[in-house]
């Protein structure tokens, strides 16, 4: 064993723990294998959704990396679950939670051996943020390999669509075979989903902050090149290793500043604000939704894509995805971060420039009769002005509420109606299947927040007023919930403090009327019983409802329990408090 073997995790436990060699003999290890490197290969693979099913093939390409280097690799799989699966029932409560408990699973199963390195796999929602928070908890050299976008559907229509869909048979508008063939035909094969939503915005994040290789976020997951970026994360890892750089060198602040930039430009999903904030914690570093909409202020939305745009994400791959994107942002970036390629942010750049494959890989839009100007705008001509994502407060929100205001239609952008209050996402769908929900209103779902019910999406709902012809234009949703990074139209979420908590929203009732100025970034209740307040009028009505409110009991038992009982507000990641 030589000096630098002597150094690794897994060598030091040689010297105390002697039935490990025994037990790992047993399996498919030589003599040599146990003085090699051992590194840690771990994806949410599993029979659980597309997002995820595919992946056993990228592990076992990223194996072949690590024993084409000299390492060792062992396989693990701590699989998630997809929110569109969850979604409208009582298993989304589960949805948020899940993310904290596959990042302590992937810490047991790095420290429990030790490993000296890891590959970790992943591309639905949960997983991917899950897979960074333990890559920045654990700082062992490690490279993320994300899992690539599903293709899209017939004329490049998403899963999305099925919500409204499913009105329109009830209505009788749609015939019941023709929703069936559409939903047969519309997630044709695996990876994340079609849209910017959470999945694909999370595997963009963990190529902007420099832990995923360059150009390897949303590859068309049955494109091959998917599978050749997975080994080389596998050769990638090695050299990490050998060199001695681990995630803390990589996780800088201007690291998360510059992927905050790249999400304002791909017109990334709200809960990637949650995300963020969560992994930056996990280094010591102290994010805030202020820098977000510090910076989404000043980088304007480059990426057409749906839901708020009109292209699915395999085509952003196509048009140049992450590096094409930063590419433009050059001037704004911190260039001389470092990456999991052991080179800089600038340098991973100008060997793009100098690749013949991104001409190649934009001929495939020639498919769509498209080139990459179609997807990914310059930004001497952005798409939108501002960035997608806006951070409110005010009376409603002192502590901030955020919105993707690049999905809000223009005459939206300032609104006040009465507020339509709800306990919970189901009577509101209810209350909108029974034509309740009037034009101007402001639909309040409440008591959905982390310490409440786990923070489940709202994406049932917001869809059904996303796909509403009036209800689109005129009407707003507000929650201490969360929303699908497929979220269309003037939704607001991520209200704090929450209602569980004693938040302003918890004391809202019918008919106060509550005032939404996004472009000043404020949310405030204004009135009452259809009447508009004076400030001091409308805090005294407040103060005087909290002291008669009780905060309602909330029973969880098991894995939903414990998070409820320790999350940490939304706006600062939404983790356990540890």
């Amino acid at each position: 064993m030589n000096k630098r073997n002597e150094t690794m995790a897994s060598q030091k436990v040689r010297q105390i723990s002697f039935e490990g060699d025994a037990l790992r003999m047993s399996m498919d290890w030589t003599v040599d294998d146990l003085d090699k490197v051992q590194v840690l290969v771990e994806s949410t693979e599993g029979s659980s959704h597309p997002s995820s099913y595919h992946l056993g093939e990228l592990a076992a390409e990223a194996e072949k990396g690590v024993l084409q280097m000299g390492g060792k690799p062992a396989r693990y799989t701590t699989t998630d679950i997809c929110d569109g699966i969850a979604q409208a029932h009582a298993g989304m409560h589960y949805s948020l939670a899940s993310r904290d408990f596959i990042a302590s699973m992937v810490e047991i199963h790095a420290l429990a051996t030790p490993f000296d390195a890891m590959v970790l796999s992943s591309a639905g929602d949960k997983a991917v943020p899950a897979h960074l928070m333990a890559i920045a908890r654990l700082d062992i050299p490690a490279v993320h390999v994300p899992g690539g976008a599903m293709g899209a559907g017939p004329c490049l229509k998403s899963n999305e669509e099925l919500w409204h869909m499913s009105v329109e048979v009830k209505e009788q508008k749609m015939s019941k075979d023709e929703f069936l063939a559409f939903q047969r035909t519309c997630c044709p094969t695996c990876g994340a989903c079609q849209y910017m939503g959470t999945a694909a915005t999370m595997q963009v994040m963990a190529e902007a902050l420099g832990l995923a290789l360059p150009w390897s976020a949303l590859i068309p997951a049955t494109n091959a090149e998917i599978r050749r970026m997975a080994r080389a994360a596998g050769h990638h890892v090695m050299k990490l290793q050998l060199e001695g750089i681990t995630p803390s060198r990589i996780l800088t602040k201007e690291a998360f500043e510059n992927a905050i930039m790249v999400h304002s430009a791909i017109g990334g999903s709200l809960n990637a604000v949650m995300h963020l904030i969560a992994i930056a914690g996990e280094v010591g570093i102290a994010l805030d939704a202020e820098l977000f909409d510090r910076i989404h202020r000043d980088v304007p939305v480059l990426v057409d894509t749906k839901t708020a745009g009109k292209y699915p994400t395999e085509l952003f791959w196509y048009a140049g995805g992450v590096p094409m994107v930063m590419k433009e942002l050059k001037q704004s970036l911190h260039l001389d971060c470092l990456t999991v390629t052991g080179r800089t942010v600038g340098d991973n750049l100008d060997q793009f420039e100098r690749s013949e494959m991104p001409n190649f890989a934009e001929m495939f839009l020639a498919n769509y009769k498209l080139n990459k100007r179609d997807v990914i705008y310059p930004l001497a001509k952005p798409l939108k002005a501002e960035g997608s994502m806006a951070l409110l407060r005010g009376n409603l929100a002192p502590r901030g509420a955020t919105i993707k205001k690049s999905a809000v239609v223009e005459d939206m952008m300032v609104h006040q109606g009465p507020a339509r209050v709800f306990d919970d996402e189901t009577s509101a769908v209810d209350a909108y299947l029974s034509k309740a929900i009037l034009p101007g209103d402001v639909i309040v779902i409440r008591y959905q927040g982390p310490r409440a019910v786990g923070m489940p999406e709202m994406f049932y709902m917001s869809e059904l007023i996303a796909s509403d012809p009036v209800l689109s234009k005129t009407t707003a949703l507000v929650t201490d919930g969360r929303f699908s990074g497929a979220t269309r139209g003037p939704c607001i979420g991520y209200i704090c403090p929450e209602a569980a908590d004693g938040g302003a929203i918890a004391l809202l009732e019918n008919g106060d009327i509550v005032r939404i100025d996004i472009p000043a970034r404020k949310l405030d209740v204004v009135g009452t019983e259809g009447a508009l307040r004076e400030d001091e009028e409308m805090g005294r009505i407040m103060a005087d409802r909290r002291a008669r409110w009780e905060r309602p009991v909330f029973r969880h038992s098991g894995a939903l329990g414990q998070y409820t009982r320790l999350a940490k507000p939304a706006l600062e990641g939404g983790s356990i408090q540890l």
